[in-house]
């Protein structure tokens, strides 16, 4: 297959930070915070890297949803080799709405305008975890995917996708153009040096709205009430069996 490849990049919030609640409780708070590109997707955007340099496919477009904020997170996928990035401008009451769905139909629309013979995706965001978007992509196009894909190999235009799942490892071979998202042990991402930092700023970034697309953001989900998760009480230590037993039954569970 030599092709263009869609990849993915969510900004989120780092995953070094501490998140808390709004105190309206209508959300988590993210002004002033520190924000990065989701590591799933760092992961996406280092497997379609090494298939360009394998010279398995022409060209990497890194594609992200969000404020003006999200064009730094494209200027990290095109200094890690993207070639050149696409942002497509969300905003206001419309991004605090942004969901899997609305996410997907812009990646499908995207697909078809870019004419892409493969899409990659982290499998899921740090943020909401909804691991949803690489599915429902697929759905909208009618492509074939390859889910929490441990390891990807090209053979011609059929792609061999080895998966993670609960029982250990399945290995399925699917036709292109399709659908991949990125487990944790795809790959390790490359640091992105500082010679291509720097040419990253002179990569292009086409800027879209939706509409543009054809794609409407109304979401039918509403956020009722963001709280803190309850804080974990402390344990203790018994001597013996009994003890433990009678523990258990103070504490009414048994």
């Amino acid at each position: 297959m030599s092709g263009r490849v869609l990849v993915g990049v969510k900004r989120v919030i780092d995953y070094a930070v501490k998140i808390r609640v709004k105190p309206d409780n209508s959300g988590v708070v993210t002004d002033g915070v520190k924000h990065s590109m989701n590591p799933f997707c760092e992961i996406a955007v280092e497997e379609a890297v090494k298939l360009k340099e394998k010279k398995l496919i022409k060209e990497v477009v890194a594609v992200s949803c969000g404020p003006q904020q999200a064009q730094e997170t494209i200027r990290t996928a095109l200094a890690m080799g993207a070639d050149r990035g696409i942002h497509v401008e969300v905003t206001g009451k419309d991004y605090d709405t942004l969901g899997p769905l609305q996410v997907s139909k812009i990646m499908a629309a995207l697909a078809k305008k870019e004419d892409a013979q493969l899409i990659i995706l982290g499998k899921q965001a740090i943020d909401d975890d909804c691991n949803q978007t690489g599915q429902m992509t697929a759905a909208l196009l009618d492509w074939p995917q390859g889910t929490f894909a441990s390891e990807v190999s090209m053979d011609g235009d059929k792609l061999k996708v080895v998966r993670e799942i609960d029982g250990g490892l399945e290995t399925i071979k699917i036709n292109t153009p399709a659908v991949v998202t990125a487990d944790l042990r795809l790959n390790t991402p490359r640091y992105a040096t500082l010679p291509n930092i720097m040419k990253a700023k002179k990569k292009k970034i086409a800027n879209v709205k939706p509409a543009d697309l054809g794609v409407e953001l109304t979401s039918r989900l509403e956020v009722l009430r963001v709280d803190e998760p309850p804080q974990r009480q402390a344990g203790m230590k018994v001597e013996t069996v009994d003890d433990l037993v009678g523990k258990l039954k103070e504490a009414g569970r048994i």
